[in-house]
């Protein structure tokens, strides 16, 4: 009776999450359309890019926001019907400061963060075209050390945990130096992959469907609920996003979800899966590596453009295509990646 609760608990969330996007999100569009928030393709050093991407220009983008503000307004929501039915409202609460504190906190501050980028982008505030690479870097840094911090302070951990070896506990200076690498990486990640109508949020789908799955096996229902609530707001957005995009979640989204997805994989202790789970981060952000390398030592590009899909895209193949593929490798790498971490509960 206790597990259909439950579960009763996490679709009621998800549900009530869907209607309060599908409300929310016209006026969320109206809004960016109103103050003139549209793409902008400036990539004068990536002819290739421009010219794969210029009939984009003026399609309207921060519609990420979706992905923060729809979860807020279910909290304000919820604490509402609290007022009116203490008993319900206790039940149907999912904020937990051991569960769901700290991942809530970095997909709000991850999107505000990323919404900055956006208008400096749109607006090129004195000139300037969105945050520069060594501003994110030290913002994720600040990030990170708040993460290690709640990590040891709060949860009492220190320790990073392999598939079917344990754990082993480290150092403050390594532990920290891993958290930190692990969120800029699996952040930026991220946001390398949004770069096609869909994709991202497609792929961001399997990986936290998996998530999802993960938390409630270990337990964490609260969790699993926040996680279910926000793949609503993607399948929201997703019915504007796909090909062709009516509206580009921008920053404010990839920099929210890829927050999200490295601090529930922390949580979890899955985050040595991540790379199966969410073999598209690998892949994305492995040819851009790649590329760079390769530009640098030997002076010459290894794909025509980067991140991969592009080079897909100047190679001729259809951009619906592409991401079609890529939410299939995805979802096969999600369920490998769930397999294996089955198979190290029960071994």
């Amino acid at each position: 009776m206790e597990a259909f609760l439950v579960v009763l608990k996490i679709l009621t969330l998800g549900i009530l999450n869907i209607f309060i996007s599908l409300l929310i999100f016209p006026l969320v569009i109206l809004f960016l359309n109103k103050i003139k928030a549209k793409k902008e393709v400036f990539k004068e050093n990536a002819p290739i890019f421009q010219s794969l991407h210029a009939k984009k220009s003026g399609t309207p983008t921060m519609g990420g926001l979706i992905f923060w503000i729809s979860p807020l307004v279910l909290i304000l929501f919820l604490s509402f019907i609290s007022f009116l039915n203490v008993e319900f409202g206790k039940w149907i609460n999912f904020l937990n400061r051991r569960e769901t504190y700290l991942p809530l906190g970095f997909l709000v501050l991850g999107g505000i963060i990323g919404a900055i980028d956006d208008l400096l982008g749109i607006f090129a505030f004195k000139n300037r075209r969105g945050l520069q690479i060594k501003e994110k870097l030290l913002i994720y840094f600040g990030f990170s050390l708040i993460v290690v911090w709640w990590f040891i302070t709060k949860l009492g951990i220190k320790y990073i945990y392999i598939p079917f070896l344990g754990r082993y506990y480290l150092s403050f200076f390594w532990f920290a130096l891993f958290m930190i690498i692990y969120i800029i990486a699996v952040s930026f990640s991220a946001n390398e992959t949004d770069g096609l109508d869909g994709l991202l949020g497609g792929v961001s789908l399997s990986i936290l469907g998996v998530l999802a799955v993960i938390s409630f096996i270990n337990g964490n229902y609260n969790l699993t609920s926040l996680t279910v609530v926000i793949m609503s707001a993607v399948l929201c957005f997703l019915w504007y996003n796909i090909y062709p995009a009516k509206i580009f979640m921008g920053d404010t989204g990839s920099m929210a979800l890829g927050s999200y997805i490295a601090i529930v994989s922390l949580l979890e202790g899955v985050y040595f899966l991540i790379p199966i789970i969410a073999p598209v981060f690998v892949i994305e952000s492995g040819s851009v590596i790649l590329q760079t390398l390769s530009k640098k030592i030997f002076k010459k590009k290894i794909f025509l453009s980067t991140p991969i899909h592009h080079h897909f895209e100047a190679k001729g193949l259809h951009e619906a295509n592409i991401v079609f593929k890529f939410w299939i490798i995805n979802a096969i790498g999600a369920a490998i990646g769930l397999i294996i971490f089955l198979l190290d509960k029960l071994i």
